[in-house]
């Protein structure tokens, strides 16, 4: 599907205050309560219906589903149960791991926790079978409504669950959350950093365990402390490893969650403990410091009880720190602050955001590897103008948001491959031109690209001016992203690609010339043959003229000037509006056409008549016009096929709706520029 251009300007980050309310009515969670209560009938959401399709979009249930409402579940239904808790997370038979390990991390937090989940809400005297909760998406809080109509089998929850079997406020989010990723089938598999940003609109960093610095204790710590949401899984080589048991009882391509780090007296030592917990709700490490392992004989009753250590199966579970690193190989920790983890100073961060489009043909250029199109993909310059505080250097984060993918996975759409790469501007303004990057390195650059929704990295850079590229690994590839950028101190962030000029040259009024060159005899004889002594013809007649004249042109290559484009130019050179051209008004078209198939052949690499579309922005500039990203977008989607080629006869409307477009836009302008004149003469 087309990707339209979103507006990239720079945008302050998103209030945690109001959420917008996203009802197909129009209404709001409450509006909508107030109205089914008046009624005296419970809610069902037309947005998001009790059928198979908000399920599953690629297959039918294996099972007869049956949506129940939680009292025809159980008798005295509650919205929470003696608070909301990390053992309320049950898995059920979805594949979304990591989503419950992100709710589990949710819970550690009440104020975060109170944000997404809503605590006002109740099966009591004012309930009418509506929910709601809230999440981020791409700079902005979403108030996602739902009735309580949830799947079961044989009267119990199919997937997510409270360990509680009266308690529903998990399985409630989990379909708010399907809701808004536009079915159940659409959580399946993903990475819990995702979620955790949803759950807080923070910043989501990656380590790799094995690699990972040699203070990561102190890290997770700190970052536990700061209420930050961490997960952590076990790589697979493979898909049959996918979920696979390993000896000590954990599972490969799992996500679980980090919900404390401590360390305890052991034997006259401190040894560094971790806890994880397997939203699963049960299958659980066996090895050192497990629930039933010798270790915890050796420690005092009152440590256990501050470590909340209790021998359950119940998914959760402490293991020594040095064995995490062994068994464990990635840890995603999403800050709601960006402060760095090794620092001991909270910062004030500055945030903008942008948001823009990978379109095919005009702004998905792909990543360095494919130069001719990387310099087409959309531009941003960043100003860092201060230095850190006892630094020389300027402290930002970039992240990379590709947004929806996993909304339009039942349209087919994956995750892309994506990343970025910064460079030092070279001090000009407008976008950079493929020579630019031909012969500039990068001076810094995403870890790597990689198929997750979003890529974020950390980096020191002097003060300066840098452009940075936001990209797919292939060319070709479509997609929206939100971009933002986090700095310690005020930076400038400014979109290259949003200017609109015009550069026309004035336009040419023949004088009578005693002598007339060989092509204006041609031309003249043409028009006398065809048009009669009153030498104007229509748009038939100029079709007729153009061929005729252009299959002698031995240069360019082409089909056939068309019958529409013919239209186009009466419209832009017929002055006295009778719908015909006389022959000094073409003679004044042909200098023009005579310059555009000088463009044209410049652009058109391999002569074979159509120029790639990613060329169109530096046609269009040596033409004297210079385009935004939303207005190139439409003209490449308008004009190219499906090879993102445009044939000179696509190439010559386009320029003349556009020569067309400008006059329209500078009369408007002159008769504003007269308005208020006038007025301030009053």
């Amino acid at each position: 599907m087309p990707y339209l251009y979103q507006d990239l300007k720079p945008r302050l980050p998103a209030l945690p205050g109001a959420a917008c309310a996203t009802h197909s009515s129009g209404k709001t969670y409450e509006e909508l309560k107030q109205e089914f209560l008046h009624r005296g009938v419970l809610f069902e959401d037309p947005d998001f219906p009790a059928c198979n399709s908000s399920l599953f979009f690629s297959e039918k249930p294996p099972i007869p589903f049956i949506w129940k409402r939680p009292g025809d579940i159980v008798k005295d239904p509650k919205f929470i149960l003696g608070g909301a808790t990390r053992t309320d997370i049950c898995q059920g038979d979805l594949g979304d791991c990591w989503l419950l390990a992100a709710i589990a991390s949710l819970t550690l937090n009440e104020k975060t926790l109170a944000r997404v989940v809503p605590l006002d809400q109740n099966f009591g005297p004012d309930y009418a079978g509506i929910f709601h909760f809230q999440f981020w998406q791409h700079n902005e809080w979403l108030d996602v409504v739902i009735d309580d109509r949830l799947p079961t089998f044989n009267g119990r929850l199919v997937f997510l669950h409270s360990a509680e079997r009266n308690e529903f406020w998990s399985a409630l989010l989990e379909k708010a959350y399907a809701k808004l990723n536009g079915s159940y089938e659409a959580l399946k598999g993903g990475s819990t950093i995702e979620a955790m940003e949803d759950f807080t609109g923070g910043v989501g960093e990656m380590y790799e365990v094995k690699k990972a610095p040699d203070n990561f204790y102190e890290i997770l710590e700190k970052a536990l402390k700061r209420c930050s949401m961490v997960g952590c899984s076990i790589d697979t080589s493979s898909a049959a490893e996918s979920e696979a048991k390993t000896p000590f009882g954990l599972i490969k391509g799992h996500a679980y969650s980090v919900t404390g780090i401590d360390e305890v007296s052991y034997r006259g030592q401190q040894v560094q403990l971790i806890r994880i917990r397997n939203p699963w709700g049960q299958v659980e490490w066996n090895g050192p410091w497990s629930d039933n392992s010798l270790e915890w004989h050796s420690v005092s009753s009152s440590e256990k009880r501050r470590l909340c250590q209790a021998a359950q199966d119940d998914g959760e579970f402490w293991m020594k720190f040095e064995d995490f690193k062994v068994h464990f190989d990635k840890v995603e920790i999403c800050n709601l602050t960006p402060d760095a983890l090794d620092d001991s100073a909270v910062h004030k961060w500055e945030v903008t955001i942008h948001q823009g489009s990978w379109v095919r043909g005009s702004t998905a250029g792909g990543c360095r590897n494919f130069l001719e199109t990387f310099w087409t993909n959309p531009q941003i310059r960043l100003h860092l103008t201060e230095k850190d505080d006892g630094q020389d250097e300027c402290t930002f984060i970039a992240a990379l948001m590709q947004k929806d993918r996993r909304k339009l996975k039942k349209l087919g759409a994956e995750m892309l491959t994506i990343g970025y790469s910064i460079y030092e501007s070279p001090g000009r303004d407008g976008h950079l031109g493929k020579d630019f990057f031909r012969y500039h390195p990068s001076k810094a650059r995403s870890k790597t690209y990689i198929n997750l929704r979003e890529v974020s990295n950390r980096f020191k850079l002097p003060p300066g001016d840098y452009i940075l590229i936001p990209t797919t690994f292939e060319p070709h590839q479509e997609a929206d992203f939100c971009l933002r950028i986090f700095s310690e101190k005020k930076a400038i962030t400014e979109d290259l690609d949003q200017n609109v000029a015009i550069d026309l040259p004035e336009p040419l009024n023949p004088s009578p010339s005693t002598q007339e060159t060989e092509e204006e005899k041609h031309f003249k004889a043409l028009f006398e043959q065809i048009s009669g002594k009153d030498m104007e013809i229509s748009a038939e007649e100029l079709e007729y003229v153009l061929n005729a004249v252009l299959k002698r042109t031995k240069n360019i290559k082409f089909k056939n000037v068309s019958l529409i484009s013919c239209r186009n130019i009466i419209s832009l050179m017929d002055t006295n509006g009778n719908g015909k051209l006389e022959f000094n008004e073409f003679k004044v078209f042909w200098e023009k056409m005579k310059k555009w198939i000088n463009i044209f052949l410049q652009f058109d690499f391999d002569k074979s008549g159509s120029m790639s579309s990613y060329e169109l922005r530096s046609a269009l500039k040596a033409a004297g016009y210079q385009l935004s990203n939303y207005l190139l977008q439409l003209i490449v989607l308008r004009y190219s096929d499906e090879q993102f080629q445009i044939d000179f006869d696509d190439f010559l409307n386009c320029l003349i709706r556009l020569e067309n477009a400008s006059r329209v836009f500078q009369a408007l302008s002159v008769k504003n520029k007269e308005y208020i004149n006038l007025n301030i003469g009053e």
